[in-house]
């Protein structure tokens, strides 16, 4: 399809969508949310350039935003490249992270002829909704907000004002193409909470134009740290053995996963308060296969924790080889993958544009 008429098409799904959305004023959250036809669906998400994703990032997200692109017809996905400068970054190693997720991302299957893939700067009503929604938020409700309060306990560094709001910018990256359901981690499910908050109060001073978003969880279990697996597998982990990432070899693969930390009992089961570790490696491997984790451990329930500890390497490795394959000839070609982006940032700045529009003739902006 044309990227003219895909754009088009695009944006009259998005205008049907507010249309639709009818103009009750409501008092409760429920009463705004709505049942959405599968036609009317508009799903949006962003994960920051923080270099190669590991394994967890990847069964956790990448996959279900591939699923999401085969199951829906308008879908918007955004590297949030402004997000990540509220902690200090390195503006070459920033520029070149940016370049690996969008080339991990189109390795593990995101498509940009099903989905529109951009980088968030590149469309600069991102932050003009962002400015307009900051003043009808408060300081208290920010300040109430999980990675803010955690962040703000570190004596040793001042946050930066940005990191304090940006789940404001978090709300206009979304609301800005009236999306309905929103593919999140568990983490952010209080800043979406902000983001519909902030959909109602708009609708409710100015008029009607946002949606108010769904949450899209993820069926997989979050992945654990191979070294620690009461915590989230992290890039932040001191331990690089703690996480697999997507541009691993297959020998640093089968290393990790031998070196995880699991427990004295030889049999596999699957008890994540008793046995976290052993768990966590079922979880990988249900990721990967579909399998439950009951059937998992009926079927391997001869083998030691050692001898299923090699055959989930060679699961893991099936699946992860030929994305790292993928991801390294992408990167071999930038101007490709600069392609894509310009391509994705043509699309969202028009719909984009069209919601703006929408929002400087209510607020009173001539």
């Amino acid at each position: 399809m044309a990227l003219r008429q895909r754009t088009a098409l695009l944006l009259r799904r998005t205008r049907l969508c507010a249309e639709t959305a009818g103009y009750r004023r409501m008092t409760t959250k429920r009463r705004h949310r709505e049942v959405v036809p599968d036609e009317e669906v508009q799903v949006f998400s962003g994960i920051q350039p923080t270099g190669i994703p590991h394994l967890g990032n990847y069964l956790g997200v990448i996959k279900m935003w591939v699923r999401l692109q085969e199951q829906y017809h308008n879908i918007m996905y955004s590297v949030v490249d402004l997000h990540a400068i509220t902690v200090r970054q390195d503006p070459s190693e920033l520029r070149e992270n940016i370049f690996k997720m969008v080339a991990c991302l189109l390795a593990c299957g995101i498509d940009p002829e099903k989905s529109v893939l951009f980088l968030q700067s590149q469309v600069r009503q991102h932050t003009e909704l962002c400015w307009i929604l900051g003043c009808i938020t408060t300081n208290a409700r920010l300040g109430l907000l999980p990675q803010w309060k955690e962040k703000s306990k570190d004596n040793t560094k001042t946050p930066s004002v940005g990191l304090y709001t940006y789940p404001v910018l978090q709300a206009a990256d979304i609301l800005l193409y009236k999306s309905t359901h929103i593919p999140i981690g568990e983490d952010q499910k209080q800043h979406l909470a902000l983001c519909e908050d902030l959909a109602i109060s708009f609708n409710n001073k100015f008029g009607k134009v946002f949606r108010v978003p769904q949450i899209l969880y993820s069926e997989t279990a979050r992945i654990k740290s191979l070294r620690h697996p009461e915590y989230k597998m992290s890039k932040s982990d001191k331990s690089p053995k703690g996480r697999i990432d997507l541009t691993d070899s297959n020998e640093d693969i089968s290393a990790k996963i031998k070196m995880a930390v699991t427990d004295f009992t030889s049999q596999i089961s699957y008890d994540r308060a008793n046995r976290p570790g052993v768990t966590n490696l079922i979880d990988i491997h249900a990721a990967c296969t579909g399998e439950t984790p009951e059937k998992i451990c009926e079927t391997y329930s001869s083998l030691t924790t050692a001898e299923y500890k090699a055959l989930l390497a060679d699961i893991v490795i099936s699946e992860i080889q030929p994305i790292r394959e993928r991801i390294l000839w992408l990167l071999s070609d930038k101007s490709h993958l600069q392609s894509v982006l310009n391509q994705g940032q043509e699309v969202a700045s028009v719909i984009a544009e069209d919601t703006m529009k929408d929002v400087r003739r209510l607020v009173g902006f001539i």
